[in-house]
């Protein structure tokens, strides 16, 4: 008996140990939908927030003021309370990220109400193949541990890519690095009724079309909102 519990220790231990050496690879494009059900492949805007909320309410969503409905505030109406609440809230999200995520290739802004990580392509995915890298598996995997703990929020994946002759086949490119993000976080216990997709290809660069600006223009934007 006691040979077989300490069997059993090791080969769970082994297994974990070769899990945990094992480098992430995207699954099979033909099973991206299954993981992205649920997504909406549009631009997350307040009209389609509000249009999303009951989907997201169903699937066990919360609502900021709902994960904050013991906070006391003496003054002030519902609506101005509510974005206090709010703004905390992403402040303290935005504090988690920008300590968690000191990386090169990687930043965290505010924008208004949400908070913007910008992920250069080359900090999360592989040089010449088109696949997350082992670092970027790790920024992932921080990302996740953070959105899962802030779960009030909604979430626009958008790639982006650098100046392409190609229209069509900047978009098709951007849309693959956001998609394959999306199926990451899915597949890392982030509900997809928060998450909006989209490819951007070459539009809103962030930097200069030369040869070190291409490589910041190349770029996956998570757009992180509260939901309310």
């Amino acid at each position: 008996m006691i040979y077989k519990k300490i069997f059993n220790i090791l080969f769970l231990s082994l297994t974990s140990l070769f899990f945990g050496c094992v480098s992430y690879h995207s699954p099979e494009r033909s099973t991206w939908s299954t993981y992205l059900q649920g997504a909406s492949f549009t631009e997350m805007t307040e009209m389609s927030k509000i249009a999303k909320k009951p989907v997201f309410l169903g699937t066990g969503g919360k609502l900021v003021t709902s994960e904050n409905e013991n906070t006391q505030m003496e003054y002030g109406d519902k609506i101005s309370n509510d974005n206090a609440i709010s703004i905390n809230y992403m402040s303290k999200l935005e504090y988690e990220l920008y300590n968690a995520l000191r990386k090169p290739g990687i930043s965290v802004q505010r924008a208004g109400p949400d908070v913007v990580i910008i992920l250069v392509r080359d900090a999360i995915m592989e040089l010449n193949v088109a696949d997350i890298s082992e670092t970027g598996a790790d920024t992932l995997k921080t990302i996740s541990k953070i959105l899962k703990k802030y779960d009030a929020t909604f979430m626009e994946i958008a790639g982006y890519t650098d100046s392409m002759r190609n229209q069509q086949a900047a978009n098709a490119l951007s849309l693959d690095m956001a998609q394959r993000v999306g199926v990451y976080f899915s597949q890392h216990g982030i509900s997809t009724a928060r998450m909006f997709i989209v490819g951007r290809g070459a539009t809103r660069p962030i930097a200069a079309q030369d040869d070190i600006g291409r490589l910041t223009n190349r770029r996956v934007e998570i757009r992180i909102s509260p939901a309310r």
